[in-house]
């Protein structure tokens, strides 16, 4: 890796002097439209009408270097920022957009300036141990353990009527009878609540009896010890620790945003709200479990408005790329390039990044 920042280097200091009037010359000195929108962190406007964030900041940087004059443009939607750079009413796009394929189709990206991906908001209070309790006994891990003890006590009650029902009164009697006094059986053996009142008489059935004591117990020490490091794990951690949690909890999203598709794909019911603060705001009223957003924009809401309610979880998922959008065949693209791969490797990006999202 420090090898590859080396190179790099070198490539943007040889590189970099000769693009900047490369870059004015090809733009003919006119004054480039930026198309922006709203979308903290990556782009903020200020009460005096300027424009800061992640991204406005490095294009800036990026301008700088590349002696280029432009100026700002709002774009209240996205698909309006597409749309129009793709059209060529725009030089570029520069807010929160991240590169897909359906959009590489229509426009041209720079190169990634950061990769991230979705983030998970859980309430900052750990839930209580009654709560925890009924989520895990109503979660569909547990209905599917339950279901297969059950299960177990069932087959070996209908094989020890199979080997007794000739030979012993207890389980005869007729199919009725006789199964259901054997489901029974087996079901007091399992718990180890047996007064010895039942019992198989046939050689067959006393094995079969002897190696389901045997299984019972070890089925039943690991179902209680599942419960009980689920419980835990639960109370140190919170009900959402991961993407696979989010299948027995509450989740909320925002409509129309990537994280619909994401969890339509694995199945994931979830509710949906007009922006990340009404989300975060049911998160907050304790209706959702758990809030899935864009990671870094989640991370910025969280921290400037909801800090002493919710908490971000440090896993990331559902890589995305974000870059500089371009009219389709933009000669800016190289230049533009050049600068950013530069600018990115250095101490000042850390320092951004650092200020607007606390990454080291």
């Amino acid at each position: 890796m420090q090898y590859l920042r080396a190179l790099l280097f070198l490539f943007g200091s040889f590189i970099a002097p000769s693009i900047a009037p490369a870059a004015a010359q090809i733009s003919g000195n006119r004054e480039l439209v930026i198309a922006t929108k709203e979308a903290a962190p990556f782009a903020m406007k200020a009460a005096d009408g300027s424009w800061f964030g992640i991204s406005i900041d490095l294009w800036r940087r990026v301008g700088d270097q590349l002696q280029l004059r432009y100026r700002f443009v709002e774009e209240p939607t996205v698909p309006g920022l597409l749309h129009g750079t793709a059209e060529g009413k725009y030089d570029a796009a520069v807010a929160a957009l991240t590169i897909t394929a359906e959009r590489e189709r229509m426009l041209d990206f720079s190169q990634p300036f950061y990769l991230s991906g979705l983030g998970i908001a859980v309430p900052s209070a750990r839930p209580s141990a009654w709560q925890l309790i009924i989520d895990t006994v109503g979660s569909f891990g547990f209905v599917q353990a339950i279901l297969a003890l059950v299960g177990l006590a069932v087959g070996i009650g209908l094989l020890i009527w199979l080997f007794e029902r000739r030979h012993n009164e207890d389980f005869g009697g007729g199919a009725v009878k006789g199964l259901g006094t054997s489901i029974w059986w087996s079901a007091e053996t399992m718990t180890q609540a047996s007064t010895g009142y039942l019992a198989p008489r046939t050689l067959p059935g006393r094995i079969l009896a002897i190696v389901w004591m045997a299984a019972s117990v070890v089925a039943l020490a690991v179902f209680t010890a599942s419960v009980t490091s689920t419980l835990t794990t639960r109370k140190l951690q919170g009900l959402v620790s991961g993407v696979n949690d989010l299948t027995a909890v509450r989740v909320g999203v925002v409509v129309g945003s990537a994280t619909t598709a994401f969890l339509d794909e694995r199945r994931i019911g979830y509710q949906t709200f007009a922006t990340p603060q009404d989300g975060l705001g049911a998160l907050k009223g304790g209706t959702l479990d758990a809030f899935v957003y864009d990671k870094p924009l989640l991370a910025w809401i969280v921290r400037e408005q909801f800090a002493s309610s919710a908490e971000i979880l440090e896993i990331s998922f559902d890589a995305q790329m974000y870059g500089i959008a371009l009219p389709p065949g933009s000669p800016l693209r190289e230049p533009v390039d050049v600068a950013m791969l530069e600018t990115i490797q250095g101490a000042w990006w850390r320092q951004t990044l650092f200020r607007y999202l606390g990454e080291r």
